[in-house]
């Protein structure tokens, strides 16, 4: 294994330069950065962690903290989006401290991984309207990357998809495929997204002189059956639905074929799909519409943005808003024309 002094002498550099170029001070230039990072990489440098903070301030070190149903279960993503973090912060020689949360406030855990006084920052998952654990890191000044967004014009850095796009874009196909009696299935309340996708429909529909028919509640396929199933035994049932998710979609169109409905031809039906492994939107029969960005996707740009943001970038360049891809499929079609007495 290479040391500092074996890459100094390689390149004609001294030490402290070397070691400055590795630890990503501001003041070594890009090309010479560059160039001593491939060098450590071809010669098997590894850095110490002791070493490396006594200069640095930096431990290499970021948690997240996973809340962990009662019954232990995580959701389907769960290891998909561990291992694709851990990879990912690798790639920037950080390592990732996975603490669970089992309990009812949400700050508790981040104070007791802070008392341990190794962590240079942290990854916010499942961001909730003004999240208390944002106000908590915001008033420490601990650095952290939220996966979402909590609050309008937000002061942190954050990797996030427009909510709001997400359900307008829905709505647009489907007005233009003659729907006007939309409904959304949407996630509860307590889910940062779901408020800006119930803002987003909301601004759509009422747009277009549309009545607004939205049920919000879990991020199950029952709370989806039961929405729809109400729904379509009302005075005026919905020619179109959009979900929150697949496994909302699952269940909707279960409802649909209970009612003697069809898919697409009496009702469509859209979702929002994260890629879910158990609930594939290409699986579904007919193929499910949807805005489509993964959970996946957001691993290596949440990993980008917290190393950037502790190397000392501006907060607008660890700001990034995505807008999710509207991947038309066989679950939605042309409006069913009215029945003539």
């Amino acid at each position: 294994m290479a040391t500092l002094k074996e890459i100094s002498a390689e390149l004609g550099l001294s030490v402290a330069t070397v070691s400055r170029a590795l630890n990503g001070f501001p003041e070594v230039n890009v090309k010479t950065r560059t160039k001593v990072q491939e060098t450590a990489a071809r010669l098997g440098y590894k850095p110490n962690r002791v070493a490396q903070r006594l200069v640095t301030g930096r431990s290499g070190m970021v948690g997240m903290i996973v809340k962990i149903k009662p019954d232990m279960s995580a959701d389907q993503t769960f290891f998909e989006i561990l291992t694709g973090l851990t990879a990912a912060l690798s790639a920037h020689d950080v390592d990732l401290v996975l603490a669970v949360d089992q309990g009812g406030d949400p700050v508790k855990p981040y104070e007791k991984m802070l008392e341990r006084d190794i962590l240079d920052g942290f990854i916010l998952n499942a961001s909730a309207p003004n999240d208390p654990r944002v106000d908590f890191l915001l008033k420490m000044g601990i650095p952290f990357v939220l996966h979402g967004q909590d609050r309008f014009d937000p002061q942190y850095p954050f990797y996030d998809i427009d909510n709001r796009a997400v359900s307008a874009d829905g709505v647009n196909m489907l007005e233009a495929l003659g729907h006007r009696t939309i409904a959304l299935i949407n996630g509860g309340l307590h889910h940062a997204f779901a408020v800006e996708r119930l803002a987003g429909f909301e601004e759509a529909m009422t747009s277009r002189g549309l009545d607004v028919v939205v049920e919000n509640g879990a991020v199950l396929e029952t709370h989806g059956y039961m929405a729809a199933l109400n729904m379509l035994n009302g005075a005026a049932p919905p020619t179109a639905f959009m979900c929150a998710s697949t496994v909302v979609a699952d269940g909707v169109i279960r409802a649909i074929r209970d009612r003697g409905l069809r898919v697409p031809e009496d009702v469509s039906v859209m979702a929002h799909d994260d890629a879910l492994p158990l609930t594939r939107a290409i699986n579904f029969d007919p193929a499910l519409t949807v805005t489509r960005a993964p959970l996946r996707d957001a691993c290596g740009p949440l990993a980008d943005i917290l190393t950037d943001h502790l190397q000392g970038k501006p907060l607008k360049e660890c700001q990034v808003l995505v807008k999710a891809e509207l991947i038309v499929r066989g679950s939605t079609g042309p409006a069913p024309k009215e029945k003539s007495c």
